[in-house]
């Protein structure tokens, strides 16, 4: 269904489940309610193109993992959901797109656990494809970020390349959002055939949570702050935008408390979960659950939901599970 021809009532009855949380965030906007088209710059004629691959009749939209080693329930995950040959083909350019934020260490769970990484890179190479770039723009310094996150030496160990914005540059596309009209996002992403995001589960003092919905702000440039005045909204219309082959979530560590930065480790539980999914709402809303949250109060998984953009019910149920390692 097209996110386009969703009917105002409908969405307006999930505003209602979400309640005063789209109320303080003016998450109206977004259907024009209040102002439309307000991030916007001539001469954005550059789309995104759609890089989901085909449903498949019988396949679970999310399927979680669960095991003490991360490579193994990365793996596990991965395979109950279609096996990454379904999402990636041979010859392709894959983007993995990590959250890579912050200048923590792989225990303070403010990024991706490195391990996780490696092995959606392991993966995607094993499916074919000719070149898996790893890309972010940083929020702290990002040398400095992919070093002590551990995700640099993790990436090149499997086989990828990691590239930061020096080395991509930005380009202006229009997104055909009512709050995101057009924005500057990574260069990196025009060239790729598939887009594998690969965010962590985080409490967030804005947005409640965050993870695949809010980890596609990493692939933006320019004042990405500025998104925070209507931040449910704006990241409805990055899901719009934005449409992954495959989510993996990393919920091996999960910070609870003092998001999205962190820095104490009494904030961070293990988990040991990995969950993989074709349905990025889905997968956001089985992350709310994984921090205590109901995912109908968190305004921009609803917002989603509403726009066709997947499922929240998928996620916010009883969902799959495959133990690994006992």
């Amino acid at each position: 269904m097209s996110d386009r021809g969703t009917d105002r009532r409908t969405v307006l009855r999930r505003f209602g489940q979400a309640g005063t949380v789209l109320a303080a965030t003016g998450a109206l906007g977004a259907w024009g309610l209040r102002s439309t088209g307000r991030f916007h710059r001539g001469g954005a004629s550059r789309v995104l193109r759609d890089l989901r691959v085909p449903s498949e009749s019988g396949r679970p939209p999310i399927v979680v993992a669960r095991g003490s080693d991360a490579a193994s329930t990365v793996r596990a995950a991965v395979a109950a959901v279609g096996g990454m040959e379904r999402f990636v083909g041979r010859g392709e350019t894959v983007l993995v797109k990590p959250n890579m934020a912050w200048d923590r260490t792989p225990e303070q769970g403010a990024n991706t656990h490195p391990d996780v990484v490696a092995e959606v890179v392991r993966q995607c190479r094993a499916a074919g494809a000719r070149r898996v770039v790893v890309a972010e723009n940083p929020v702290h310094d990002g040398e400095r970020v992919a070093e002590r996150s551990g995700i640099r030496a993790a990436v090149v160990a499997a086989g990828g390349e990691l590239v930061l914005p020096a080395a991509s540059g930005f380009e202006w596309v229009s997104l055909g959002g009512s709050i995101l009209a057009s924005w500057e996002v990574l260069s990196v992403l025009l060239g790729a055939d598939r887009l594998v995001n690969v965010p962590v589960v985080k409490h967030h003092s804005l947005s409640r949570m965050t993870c695949g919905l809010k980890n596609h702000m990493g692939l933006l440039g320019g004042s990405r702050g500025r998104l925070h005045q209507d931040v449910h909204a704006s990241l409805a219309d990055l899901a719009a935008a934005f449409r992954p082959t495959l989510t993996v979530v990393d919920a091996t560590r999960v910070m609870r408390r003092n998001g999205p930065t962190g820095g104490r480790l009494e904030d961070v539980e293990a988990v040991n979960a990995v969950a993989a999914g074709a349905d990025p709402v889905a997968c956001d809303a089985w992350a709310a659950r994984q921090l205590g949250l109901d995912p109908r109060d968190v305004g921009h998984v609803v917002l989603a939901d509403g726009r066709g953009l997947g499922s929240l019910a998928a996620g916010a149920g009883a969902v799959p599970e495959v133990v690994v390692n006992g």
